[in-house]
């Protein structure tokens, strides 16, 4: 049988009765998929590329920017700017949005992204990402050029999200709200050809992606959650969990999809609304992917995708992953929230015995 590519998968989905993909939106998918070709192309070659390394300056939130950030983030930009798919994008490399230029046609869509999700990864040749989530640009956008609110929709309101994964495999995950897929990059003819799905999250697998380092950080709810699990056998859940953690959450969410488990990202209970990963750019599109593929997506406390952003960007706490244990967490919190002091003694106890 021949292989599906990318494109023919987009315009079957197009064809059928009440379709969620229309041909702006297949156009620019597809022109994302082919700009992440570039991107890998670039990452490819490292050093005898000059894409490694830092350059000195910061991005909005702080962080410093790699070389291949700014890279990608370019590529991306010029990629889709003139196609006629877009009213506006907004990057978490860019402080602002990025409004279609006057000598363009203008689209309905509105394009968010995370250009190199990971990029601290590519130095030391690990993989890393890119993210992209698509809104449908609000209609008073019609008669005038796009503004920072019209980016401020809840995740539920996406109506297309993916990421590229650059690793032993270049993969593209891919969701038009008709479930998840994965393509595969064939480097000999430059294609992206169906290999899986639609894609559902394995059940019953015991393991989680955190980053322990943070762990001074976390709620006691969640310093609960976790120590019942790095307690095995012998703890409250009966069964030994592995913990996996890649500093690149493009690939801890891809291994979650193929192999189940969890992911957690909570924000800092010491500070309110500190918190590391950003709503529009990571954690509404990995949501709706999760979704999508059956599992759950929470900030510990209530579903990704119903809160309302108040800002470009915005951090938030992330739990994703199988629906089950994701849900286990939220209750944890619930339970610890009615009686604080029983929650503190437990955080207390098991910061002792570390």
């Amino acid at each position: 049988m021949q292989p599906v590519t990318l494109s023919r998968f987009l315009i079957e989905q197009q064809r059928l009765p009440g379709s969620s993909c229309p041909a702006e939106l297949r156009l620019l998918i597809e022109t994302v998929a082919r700009t992440c070709k570039a991107i890998n192309h670039a990452i490819s070659k490292g050093a005898l590329g000059d894409v490694l390394g830092s350059l000195g300056t910061e991005n909005v939130q702080g962080e410093v920017q790699k070389k291949l950030d700014m890279i990608a983030n370019d590529l991306l930009l010029d990629a889709n700017e003139w196609g006629g798919h877009l009213a506006g994008m907004a990057s978490e490399e860019m402080e602002t949005i990025h409004p279609i230029p006057n000598r363009y046609p203008k689209g309905e869509y509105l394009l968010l992204f995370d250009p190199i999700d990971g990029s601290s990864n590519v130095d030391v040749d690990l993989s890393v990402g890119t993210i992209f989530s698509v809104l449908r640009a609000p209609e008073a956008c019609a008669g005038r050029d796009v503004i920072e609110a019209d980016f401020l929709q809840p995740g539920r309101d996406q109506v297309a999200a993916g990421y590229a994964i650059y690793g032993p495999q270049t993969l593209l995950v891919l969701t038009i709200g008709t479930g998840v897929y994965e393509f595969t990059l064939d480097r000999e003819i430059g294609s992206w050809r169906l290999t899986d799905g639609p894609m559902r999250i394995p059940a019953g697998t015991r393991e989680f992606a955190v980053n322990m380092a943070r762990r001074r950080q976390w709620s006691p709810a969640t310093a609960q959650w976790i120590e019942e699990r790095l307690q095995g056998t012998e703890g409250p859940c009966g069964h030994d969990y592995n913990m996996r953690w890649t500093a690149s959450m493009v690939a801890d969410v891809h291994r979650i999809l193929k192999r189940g488990g969890v992911f957690l990202y909570p924000s800092d209970h010491r500070t309110p609304g500190k918190a590391r990963l950003r709503l529009l750019y990571e954690a509404n599109p990995m949501s709706l992917l999760i979704e999508q593929a059956g599992g759950a997506a929470t900030d510990g406390h209530d579903r990704i995708m119903d809160v309302l952003p108040s800002s470009l960007h915005q951090r938030v706490g992330l739990v994703l992953g199988e629906k089950e244990e994701v849900w286990s967490l939220r209750q944890a919190s619930q339970a610890l929230q009615s009686e604080p002091q029983q929650g503190a003694k437990i955080a207390q106890a098991a910061e002792s015995e570390r």
